[in-house]
């Protein structure tokens, strides 16, 4: 099972293998894109080429939070509040509000 701890007043999160590597495939994928995108800015491509481009990238990013969102609250979320600690549930409301900025 995941664990969180405290290292330095920094929060981190032990993920497993298989989270691990679909996070990383999912960035892989958006890092391409981006890549892609420069490359046809670089070429001159037409606007719209570029925007579709654009919105794929992004789609590909929204769809990477909700899959980490997803974890999070699966994990970390649900532990804290069989722990007792409310507070995540705080810090869990300030994450959604700027992720539906």
């Amino acid at each position: 099972m995941s664990e969180e701890r405290e290292c330095c007043s920094h929060r981190t999160k032990e993920r497993s293998e298989k989270e691990y590597k679909d996070l990383v495939h999912r960035l892989n994928r958006v890092e391409g894109q981006i890549r892609g995108i420069k490359g046809m800015l670089e070429k001159d491509a037409y606007c719209p080429d570029i925007l579709t481009q654009v919105a794929a990238a992004t789609s590909a990013l929204n769809s990477f939070s909700k899959v980490l969102l997803a974890n999070h609250i699966k994990t970390c979320v649900t532990q804290d509040i069989k722990d007792g600690k409310e507070e995540t549930v705080d810090e869990l409301l300030k994450t959604l509000q700027k992720l539906m900025k």
